[in-house]
């Protein structure tokens, strides 16, 4: 069986082969159960998050990603985020690979926002705001510099020197990236802005998008949790990655529709739809895009098979 540590893991999943992967499993036949979801208790502390997310091609892979979310791991300098892909032949049940879970989960998710983004975003978008400092953070920088020509990388953070390190880390990678006090200033000029947070108020208000901005929330994946205000909701139009996971369980989205702000019907498309074309994405440049992702088993899938494939292929 193959086992890949989290270095390992990156190398085998370079941008713009994830993506595409990605793409191409969102119009496959692949079969994705409804997700685990269980909460559990952490004394005195925030409880954690324990999610079992199973998905297959028939006759192909079949896998299963066990996830643990951490929020008070931030006062132990550890990631919120641990896991493990186990991914297994569709055929026969034989055990292929384990791959490290959390840098699987930051690389995909930060894919699938990329993707939507190339339906989504402005063709010519140079600037990119990312609010949070975790994990996610440098990797949103690379995969929406992927598929728009971002020229500028801005980084908010309520720990401001939380986010002077991840501008240092991606200025010593290349990118030419700057940390923001004023998350509203930042916010106002910003072409892209990339959400990946544990918060549970609105970060973004939709007063300071600017026409033609395209907001990206990524975190908050709990129905108490949100990133952007009701007013981000009636300016944009809203997309997600999977209906189903984003009315039972983004904050940014449930939120809405209990408060009668959003209806069903007023999401414009899935990340299925875009990529198919059954729906057009961005229609005109001073559109206000919104696309909420909880994440989908199959774009776990796609990553795992991706690495696999990638890594077997070097032997």
């Amino acid at each position: 069986m193959l086992v890949l540590d989290e270095e390992q893991t990156r190398a085998a999943l370079p941008w713009p082969e994830l993506i595409e992967a990605i793409a191409r499993m969102f119009q496959s036949e692949c079969v994705m159960p409804v997700r685990h979801h269980h909460e559990m208790e952490v004394p005195d502390e925030e409880s954690a998050t324990l999610l079992l997310m199973p998905a297959w091609v028939p006759g192909r892979y079949a896998g299963v990603k066990t996830v643990s979310v951490f929020p008070g791991n931030v006062r132990r300098g550890l990631p919120a985020i641990f896991g493990t892909y186990l991914l297994s032949s569709g055929a026969t049940g034989e055990m292929l690979a384990a791959i490290d879970g959390g840098e699987l989960t930051a690389r995909r998710t930060a894919a699938a926002s990329a993707l939507a983004a190339r339906h989504l975003a402005r063709p010519d978008a140079e600037e990119l705001l990312v609010c949070g400092t975790g994990r996610l953070s440098l990797n949103l920088m690379f995969a929406h510099g992927t598929t728009r020509p971002i020229r500028r990388y801005r980084v908010w953070g309520r720990n401001g020197q939380a986010a002077e390190k991840i501008a240092a880390e991606a200025r010593a990678l290349g990118l030419n990236a700057e940390a923001v006090a004023d998350a509203e200033a930042a916010a106002r000029t910003a072409d892209i802005i990339s959400c990946a947070t544990l918060s549970s108020i609105p970060l973004i208000s939709g007063e300071w998008l600017k026409p033609g901005a395209h907001l990206d929330l990524v975190g908050a994946f709990k129905p108490s949790m949100r990133e952007s205000d009701d007013e981000a909701i009636r300016r944009a139009s809203v997309y997600v990655d999977t209906r189903a996971g984003a009315i039972a369980e983004a904050g940014d989205i449930v939120q809405p529709l209990k408060s009668g702000v959003l209806k069903e019907g007023d999401i414009r498309a899935e990340l299925a739809e875009l990529v198919s074309g059954a729906h057009g994405g961005r229609s005109h440049d001073a559109e206000i895009t919104l696309f909420k992702s909880v994440g989908a088993a199959l774009e776990d899938l796609a990553g795992a098979i991706l690495a696999y494939e990638t890594v077997t292929s070097q032997k």
